[in-house]
């Protein structure tokens, strides 16, 4: 989805506002005939009303990276004012996947909060994001719940299942070959939020990978975190070169979520034992 990615990345040593997407939205109409999904029984117009919200977002900016004192290869724990989850470093990226339940947010507020979860390649440092994964929005005290791909800067978050529930199981995956980007989410529960769509980039650098769950934002900065309470990723594999593995299989970076007084927003937790999976925890909304 297009969001400002805001990842403003903090070592010991440096500061890395690694770099930025604003929400934007295009919204592909592929709604879910399932008539057990929540969602699907929401009233139009509050459903409509949600929607809006997202393509009022401004659509995809990077802030052009800042120089850092010492290699981006080392930081092991870094800080971000809108990621939390893993990124690996390094170069030819190729494929990135994970699979995870979505969660079940707490919409008790009527504040307009959302939380992001995806895969992708690129975007930790570079100024591009090949992207795809689910969108939890909280508008008016109810709970909309989507799937979508982007490619910044390309184009704008493309949405495709309007569906979604909580509890669903997702699989997404980013996989490159030469210019060519295949980009597929499938919800096992719920298919017709599913998709697979391929498109190009010549001057996407393959620089890195990530698992992340983010706090998009909008023409005022970032939007309050939908509460979560925890997204659980698994499966979580890469290939760079000719090297496939897991996480902890290259230069991993833990993220924190931050505020701006360095308040702890979203907390992942450490990698599991064959280092492909982790947990975020939610831990306030702004």
């Amino acid at each position: 989805m297009h969001r400002r990615l805001r990842a403003t990345l903090f070592s010991t040593f440096a500061v890395l506002p690694a770099l930025g997407l604003f929400i934007g939205l295009v919204v592909v109409a592929h709604a879910s005939t399932d008539p057990g999904n929540a969602p699907a029984s929401q009233p139009a117009a509050a459903k409509a009303a949600a929607i809006a919200v997202i393509k009022n977002l401004r659509i995809g900016f990077h802030e052009a990276n800042h120089p850092v004192s010492g290699p981006i290869n080392g930081l092991t724990q870094v800080q971000s004012t809108n990621w939390a989850g893993y990124a690996d470093t390094g170069s030819s990226f190729s494929r990135v996947s994970a699979s995870w339940t979505e969660p079940t947010p707490n919409c008790s507020s009527r504040t307009t909060a959302l939380a992001v979860f995806w895969v992708g390649i690129d975007g930790f440092s570079s100024n591009s994001v090949e992207q795809d994964g689910t969108l939890i929005e909280c508008s008016g005290g109810s709970a909309f719940q989507f799937t979508w791909w982007e490619m910044f800067p390309t184009n704008s978050i493309q949405v495709v299942g309007q569906s979604l529930a909580a509890g669903d199981h997702i699989t997404s995956t980013v996989t490159r070959s030469g210019s060519r980007y295949t980009l597929t989410v499938t919800d096992s529960t719920h298919s017709a939020n599913s998709f697979s769509t391929t498109q190009s980039c010549s001057s996407c650098a393959n620089s890195s990978a990530e698992w992340i769950a983010e706090a998009p934002s909008g023409s005022s900065g970032v939007f309050p975190l939908a509460r979560f309470s925890t997204w659980n990723d698994a499966n979580s594999s890469v290939t760079a070169g000719s090297t496939s593995g897991t996480i902890s299989s290259f230069t991993d970076n833990e993220i924190t979520m931050i505020d701006s007084s360095g308040a702890v927003k979203a907390q992942p937790g450490a990698l599991n034992g064959s280092g492909n999976g982790f947990s975020v925890s939610w831990v306030r909304a702004s």
